[in-house]
């Protein structure tokens, strides 16, 4: 299953960064240059290895920009786009991939889709070719689109069945209701019967230009048989003579009070918790304080909740919080799941901890190991090409500058014990969340009444 719009962007980077202020890995700057249709792109030759990796970012192609009735729409066209063009069918697409031993797949996040892609240099004219074939000439073919709709629709019943991942997308959509960063890349089972060959195009004219969209490409190339290249294929890509939508969306919501959530999912054996309360957008200042009290409290294996809860009393054998960030705001979370017996243990257990986050705070040893810990603990995967292309478009999209790793890096080195106690107190859940549960109803509800009053609903309903 693709991306469920629920992932952490440049915190995949950044979460995987080994980078010491003495000396660790600098995001080389790449060359810019700009296509006759607005297309930005940037270039950085690599010649280590005989392999090219590029990405391109297409913003407003997210799931936050669907019509809510047609959600899972934007995840189904990044499918579509690669099943055939007017020139190619999809077999004879995925036939020239496999023999020159490429990849190309397209994705969302709620902001934006992006497309990859990976060869050896050797083939890369033809990669770039099927790619802009794919972006420029879709076919859209009503076959392919027929087939697929049940395929998306049986994919939600087999989530359901897994409940980590319901409980995430359960938590999504009762944490920003109505609010289109709720919408999902899996759709649901009501929005892909209402959907039509004539919807996927006009949402595709619409987000898909080539004067809003971002490439990066890294490797083992040579820049000037490069533009050429691109101008002959994704340089072809007409910019449409209408101006780009502009891409904005209401404020995230503002949690007032606590909401509580059961899905009763009545073969379970396990209850499985998410909570969430507003974070901060991409870029704000906080981040560095912020990761190293997250890192403290649920980032780690030896942190807060794992220590607690899977460390001295085997409730669980995963634990995690974490954080999301977007342009205009963001969330932080806490997830953990044990037997449904167990669930008011393990959430008391939650509450005394964050309780502790917010009166006492860290102590100054601590700080030292999360710094250490984020400056350490990671193989240096930026090093990869794949990574570097990723992180020019995203660095881009967000406004960032390519020197924001290496910033981010330095800041982390200078967390002191207030800034990280101050950044737990803003953030981690306390008077102002929602909790998702997805558990067996009848054996939890007893024990979870305690907590507040939940609203109650079956893991059958249609959607999350």
């Amino acid at each position: 299953m693709k991306n469920t719009g629920y992932i952490l962007s440049l915190m995949f980077l950044l979460a995987s960064l080994t980078l010491s202020a003495g000396g660790g890995i600098k995001l080389p700057e790449p060359d810019k240059i700009t296509l006759d249709n607005g297309m930005t792109v940037f270039l950085l030759e690599d010649h280590e290895l005989p392999i090219v990796n590029f990405n391109l970012l297409l913003p407003g192609a997210g799931t936050a920009f669907e019509d809510r009735q047609y959600e899972g729409l934007s995840d189904l066209i990044t499918y579509m786009l690669l099943k055939g063009t007017k020139t190619m069918s999809a077999d004879q697409i995925s036939e020239e991939l496999d023999f020159m031993g490429a990849t190309l797949d397209g994705n969302v996040t709620e902001e934006y889709a992006f497309f990859r892609g990976y060869c050896l240099s050797e083939h890369l004219d033809k990669l770039v070719g099927i790619a802009a074939d794919s972006l420029i000439n879709p076919a859209f073919k009503e076959d392919e689109f027929k087939q697929e709709i049940p395929r998306r629709i049986d994919r939600i019943a087999t989530i359901k069945d897994s409940p980590f991942q319901a409980a995430q997308l359960y938590f999504q959509k009762a944490y920003f209701g109505d609010h289109p960063m709720g919408n999902l890349a899996v759709g649901n089972e009501v929005s892909f019967k209402r959907m039509s060959i004539d919807i996927i195009k006009t949402h595709y004219k619409k987000y898909y230009r080539p004067d809003t969209s971002i490439l990066a490409v890294v490797g083992n190339f040579d820049s000037k048989k490069l533009i050429k290249l691109l101008k002959n294929t994704l340089g072809k890509w007409e910019r449409p003579a209408s101006p780009a939508s502009k891409l904005e969306l209401p404020p995230l919501p503002k949690i007032e009070g606590k909401k509580f959530v059961v899905i009763d999912k009545p073969d379970a054996t396990q209850t499985y918790f998410v909570m969430g309360a507003p974070g901060f957008r991409n870029g704000d200042p906080v981040l560095p304080s912020y990761r190293v009290a997250n890192t403290l409290f649920g980032g780690r294996f030896t942190s807060w909740m794992s220590t607690e809860l899977r460390i001295k009393r085997g409730l669980t054998y995963n634990t995690r919080s974490s954080y999301s960030m977007w342009k205009n705001g963001g969330s932080v979370s806490a997830a953990s799941y044990t037997q449904n017996k167990n669930i008011a243990l393990m959430l008391d257990i939650t509450f005394d901890l964050l309780k502790k986050a917010h009166t006492e705070g860290f102590v100054d040893t601590e700080v030292e190991s999360a710094r250490n810990y984020i400056m350490g603990q990671f193989p240096p995967t930026l090093e990869r090409a794949a990574s570097k292309a990723r992180a020019y478009v995203e660095l881009s999209f967000y406004n960032l500058g390519f020197d924001y790793y290496n910033k981010f890096l330095s800041a982390i080195e200078k967390v002191t014990k207030t800034q990280a106690d101050e950044a737990a107190r803003n953030f981690l859940p306390q008077d102002n969340y929602v909790l998702v549960l997805v558990g067996k109803l009848e054996q939890i509800k007893p024990l979870i009444g305690k907590f507040g009053t939940f609203v109650e609903r079956k893991i059958t309903d249609s959607g999350f």
